[in-house]
């Protein structure tokens, strides 16, 4: 049963001249005061979400994008800050990107906001596909080197979990020699212990299901790891695959669960009086979002002429390009009236009861203003039909 919110901020600042007649991705090139205005918007967001009583506040770690479109380098830090101006929210990392991370450093980094935020920060990590940001830092990144990358995530994964949940330990692999046998103050050093751990254990380490490979997804269940689906993934025949690949996986270990057990999904939504108006007021958005995402190979069943095409503002309109019409057909985007949303919402809650968690959120190219204002209306017109509404509604 659905009963708590989080919402995703990718972390995007405003833009002019979005959409297919914009400016074209590769051409913005942002001032620093305007990249660093992500921060405001990431605080008004973030007291945003919790006045109007949603559980969690996600964001990504994102590096290097001058075009303005994912600009927080490290959640960690930024979740302290906003643990700071905030009463309940949560704060989950959507995710942590391993492989341009030390895992010790990204642990120690961990425990210490578990520690200062009184656990109010979620743990996620994710393995990295944008090429300019992992190989830059000297990691494989899934486009170039995609075994190669997967290879260290889970390597990184076994270190993290052994760094959280035990009271000294060692690690020796291909990629870490943790610690080295080395002399230290008298005696061999063979185990480690990092400072602090967390204080809230076991520690629920998340991660983004996209291709649910039974690879990924078998790594996952034996570790008790669990899922977040969203974006295209969420589209509606897409979620049943992999919620019952999740099953099944978990089944494998031992545990028979109901779908959607240690899963969340990932909406896009936009309200307005009918589902007509809503798609034509998020569809300069979802088209800014296309741009950016589709060369990085996160559209399906575009073609690499149609990626060409988006590049060109004289000849995106016409290169057939999914829709979001389409988008909202295949379930990945709840446009709408309020309460066409929760009939959606109430049909997904049916067909996995299982489920808890739900994310909701806007698209990269969505101003603050309708970020705001599209939270606003759906805590009080879409939540109540699920949770108790916090007493600022009330008011």
């Amino acid at each position: 049963m659905i009963t708590r919110f989080g919402s995703l901020f990718a972390g995007h600042v405003d833009l002019e001249h979005i959409g297919f007649e914009g400016t074209p991705v590769n051409e913005r090139w942002l001032p620093d005061e305007h990249l660093a205005t992500v921060f405001d918007k990431a605080e008004a967001i973030a007291t945003t979400l919790d006045r109007l009583g949603y559980d969690t506040f996600w964001a990504a770690e994102h590096r290097f994008q001058r075009e303005g479109y994912e600009c927080i380098p490290n959640l960690l830090m930024l979740f302290v800050h906003l643990a700071h101006v905030t009463k309940r929210l949560k704060f989950g990392c959507g995710f942590n990107v391993a492989p341009m991370w030390h895992p010790l450093r990204l642990a120690e980094d961990f425990a210490t906001a578990d520690r200062l935020t009184g656990g109010r920060v979620v743990f996620g990590v994710g393995r990295g596909y944008h090429s300019r940001e992992c190989e830059v830092l000297g990691a494989p990144s899934t486009a170039i080197n995609d075994e190669g990358n997967r290879e260290l995530f889970e390597d990184q994964i076994e270190v993290l979990l052994k760094a959280f949940h035990q009271p000294s330990f060692s690690h020796h692999s291909k990629f870490y020699d943790i610690p080295p046998s080395i002399p230290y103050r008298g005696y061999t050093l063979d185990n480690i212990t990092l400072v602090p751990r967390p204080k809230h254990l076991p520690v629920d380490i998340w991660l983004p299901i996209v291709s649910a490979g039974q690879r990924a997804l078998d790594f996952m269940a034996q570790r008790g790891l669990k899922g977040i689906i969203g974006g295209g993934a969420a589209a509606g025949g897409a979620t049943a695959r992999v919620m019952e690949a999740w099953q099944a996986a978990l089944a494998r270990t031992g545990r028979e669960t109901t779908l959607g057990t240690d899963l969340t999904i990932g909406y896009t939504f936009h309200i307005a009086e009918t589902e007509e108006k809503a798609i034509k007021e998020a569809t300069p958005f979802f088209e800014e979002n296309m741009k950016m995402f589709a060369p990085l190979g996160f559209v399906r069943g575009i073609t690499p002429e149609q990626i060409e095409a988006i590049a060109d503002p004289r000849r995106a309109r016409s290169a057939g390009l999914p829709t979001l019409q389409q988008a909202v057909e295949a379930g990945s985007w709840l446009c709408g009236p309020p309460e066409l949303i929760i009939e959606k919402l109430q049909a997904t809650q049916e067909r996995y009861p299982g489920l808890q968690e739900i994310n909701v959120g806007a698209v990269i190219g969505t101003p603050q203003k309708v970020i705001l204002e599209q939270l606003e209306i759906f805590a009080r017109e879409v939540m109540p039909a699920f949770k108790t509404p916090t007493p600022a509604l009330a008011d």
